[in-house]
């Protein structure tokens, strides 16, 4: 029987491969037949074999979301930037060329994020209420039946027994790239990570997959956030600012010095801008800043610097959760902060507005 596969062959491909078949004398009067009889089963089993060879498609309908629009980005692969995607009638359809798995994040418009999981040739279904995303369904391949399944359980779960449940999932499906995400979203970029022990995960995946890329860039940075705790040092890092001017870590060179995340869509984050601003104008050079916008459009992240006449570097690339610099840092909320002293040592994280204003106010008194 033949296999279905992610990537089929063309049709005319297929057609052209078995003209070229010779077939014994007796059969050729039975020719037409035959090869019409060949030529439907071939139609019927690309078919089944769901979306274009070398294409990804996402299809769906949500309930309570009539027209709108969301954003899906991705950094293993397919789309380089942040694409828009629109709903019209509760429905949406969306495709592009993958030549590889990838992993798309999807932000809608309550900014909240789920992953979906691409492969070439695979179409993924996606349906749920827009009021009750936590319970969306997606499917069409088996690691995404695996996140949905995983998700749909957490969501009945304590925080402390997702973890649990997520450390459980990555050790019995070591190759799945759920594992990876699910190290990522529980261990690492969340408000309290777990270094240490995302680092003895990712090193069990590795034995498992040695040639996964993925997993070696993330235990390099592993190695550097493992210093970035509470009492460990700043790390070194290096991006360009919405003016395009280059920063680094020599420039947090204050007695006190604050990496904070923020976007336009958050009002508490905006608070915490405006309040840096203020204590940037009362402690002056004793005080350096650097944000991070996680806006999908930097030209967003423009106007409101200029409307607030912010002028310490503010980094906004386009790719939000998927910044370089929130990874490097260890960010993972917004309004989400990093705060280090004059020698580097970080003594605070993820502070509201009056803690961190007091942190600021107790160094520099």
């Amino acid at each position: 029987m033949m296999k279905c596969e992610n990537k089929c062959k063309d049709v005319s491909t297929l057609i052209s491969e078995f003209r070229a078949i010779p077939l014994p004398v007796p059969l050729r009067s039975l020719l037409p037949g035959v090869r019409g009889v060949f030529l439907f089963v071939v139609l019927l089993l690309l078919s089944s074999c769901g979306g274009k060879s070398g294409h990804f498609r996402m299809e769906g309908r949500f309930r309570s979301l009539n027209q709108g629009e969301f954003y899906i980005y991705n950094s293993t692969g397919g789309i380089v930037d942040v694409d828009t995607i629109k709903v019209s009638d509760g429905r949406f359809a969306y495709e592009i060329p993958l030549e590889e798995k990838a992993t798309f994040f999807v932000i809608f418009p309550n900014f909240s994020e789920h992953v979906v999981f691409g492969e070439p040739g695979a179409v993924v279904k996606v349906k749920g209420d827009a009021s009750h995303l936590r319970e969306m369904e997606i499917t069409g391949t088996d690691d995404n039946k695996l996140m949905t399944n995983f998700r749909l359980n957490a969501n009945k779960m304590s925080p402390p027994e997702v973890i649990e449940a997520a450390v459980k999932f990555v050790t019995e499906h070591p190759k799945s790239p759920v594992s990876l995400y699910l190290v990522n979203k529980y261990l690492i970029l969340t408000q309290s990570p777990d270094y240490a022990k995302a680092y003895g995960l990712v090193a069990m995946m590795r034995k498992e997959d040695p040639g996964n890329v993925r997993l070696l860039r993330l235990s390099d940075r592993l190695e550097n956030l493992k210093a970035s705790v509470m009492g460990g040092r700043l790390p070194d890092f290096s991006a360009t600012d919405v003016k395009g001017r280059r920063v680094n870590r020599a420039q947090l060179n204050g007695r006190v010095n604050v990496i904070n995340a923020w976007a336009t869509w958050s009002y508490d984050s905006q608070k915490m801008q405006r309040r840096l601003k203020v204590l940037e104008k009362k402690y002056g050079k004793d005080l350096a800043v650097v944000s991070v916008c996680l806006d999908a459009r930097k030209s967003d992240c423009e106007k409101w610097l200029e409307r607030d006449s912010i002028g310490w570097p503010n980094v906004c690339d386009g790719k939000m959760w998927d910044t370089p610099l929130l990874h490097t840092v260890g960010i993972a909320t917004v309004p989400g902060n990093l705060v280090a002293d004059k020698d580097g040592k970080i003594i605070a994280r993820n502070i509201d507005s009056q803690q961190l204003e007091d942190k600021i106010a107790s160094v520099l008194k």
